[in-house]
Formats: structure tokens, sequence, C-alpha cells
């Protein structure tokens, strides 16, 4: 019984594919060392504040990776078009280990301290947008949720990882608090990311609706 039991977690955690298992495996690696260098005081100074960036930071980088995906196909390179799922749930791991850094590291859990962080600090807010949306993205990201949505419903409702996406580039902007580099680099990755995904919308020709034949009016002799 926990034999299954563990088999089956292993699946839901990482999947049945050997190369989806490398990539989460790989890809939680930063996690894992961040960790690491804090249990071993090696963060410098400020350690929550320099582990709650860094998890976030990878985050982003996840979210911007799995929006890449489509246009590098487009532009001839490879087709990864079947792991975008696994980066996108990558994003999704290092966002919650981002979060709960902050809950149970900086607040301690005091829900009346979260909560007015939420309403007063606009980078707070805009954070825990992008988390929220994240979060049915992260929980449909499987087969199951496909065939009982439909596909074209759960296409539409992953078309929000452009908000998620956008939202927690400009919680980095407002995070940092000055005009740094970095968060600027990122903000225009991933408005070329948008953009190429909005042009590429815009060219698209749209679907005419047949025309219904109407049948000749009957003449009364």
């Amino acid at each position: 019984m926990q034999r299954a039991s563990s088999a089956f977690a292993k699946r839901l955690l990482l999947g049945s594919d050997p190369v989806r298992r490398a990539i989460y495996l790989v890809g939680l690696m930063p996690a894992v060392s961040t960790f690491y260098l804090g249990l071993t005081d090696q963060l410098g100074a400020d350690p929550q504040n320099v582990l709650e960036r860094t998890l976030g930071l990878w985050a982003l980088r996840f979210l911007i990776l799995t929006l890449a995906i489509t246009p590098l196909r487009r532009l001839g390179g490879p087709s990864l078009i079947r792991y975008r799922r696994t980066l996108g749930l990558l994003a999704f791991y290092y966002a919650l280990m981002h979060l709960s850094v902050y809950l149970v590291l900086d607040k301690d859990f005091e829900l009346a301290a979260i909560w007015a962080d939420i309403v007063k600090r606009p980078y707070i807010t805009v954070g825990m947008l992008a988390f929220t949306i994240l979060v049915p993205l992260a929980v449909t990201s499987n087969n199951a949720s496909i065939r009982r949505l439909g596909g074209a419903a759960w296409a539409r409702l992953h078309k929000l990882v452009y908000v998620a996406i956008a939202a927690a580039a400009l919680h980095f902007i407002m995070l940092v608090k000055v005009w740094a580099v970095e968060p600027l680099i990122y903000a225009a990755i991933v408005a070329t990311l948008l953009g190429y995904r909005l042009g590429a919308y815009l060219m698209k020709p749209q679907k005419r609706r047949p025309a219904t034949r109407t049948s000749p009016a009957r003449t009364v002799n």
C-alpha cells in the first residue's frame, strides 16, 4: 500500500515520462541549492530576503521559458510543446516556495499582517494576483482536466498565463523599488513575448461564419 501511494505521488509530482522527470529534477536543483546555502548560513547578511527573491526569480524564469516555447518553434527552433506544461508547473512550484517563505519566515503566518501587506503594499497585491492566477492553471495542467473541461475551454483558461507573467514581471520591478537593470531586462523579455503573441493573434485570419442558405419564398398562384 505504501509503495503504491509513493508511486502515485511520484507520478503526480514528476510525471511518468523520463524526459519530464529529468526536467523536473534539473529544474528543482536551484531550489535545493538555495535552501542548502540557507541552512548552512551562506546566503549573506539577509538570508531570508535572498531566499525569497531567488525563488521568485526562478518562478519568473520558468514562466518566461514556458511562453518562449511557441515562438521558438515558429522561428525554426525545436518543438518542445510537449514539455510546456512541465515548465509551467515548475514555475508554479517556485512561486509556491517563494510565497511560502514570505508567509512562514517573514510573517510567521500572521493572517492580519499578511492581509495588511496585501491591502497596503501594491507589489504584494500584484504578486498575490500572479500567484492566484497560477493556482487554477497548475491544478488543471493534466490530461484529465483537458478531457473534463474540453480542449477549447482548457485553452481559454490557460491564456490567463499571459496576465500572470505580466503581473510577475511588474511585481519584480515594484519589489526592487529602483530602476535597476535586471528587473527591466526581465520586463523587456516578457513584453517581447507578449507582443509576439499579440502580433500573431492580430495577423491570424479570422474565421468567417458560413453563409446560411435561404430557400426562395414560395409564390401563391
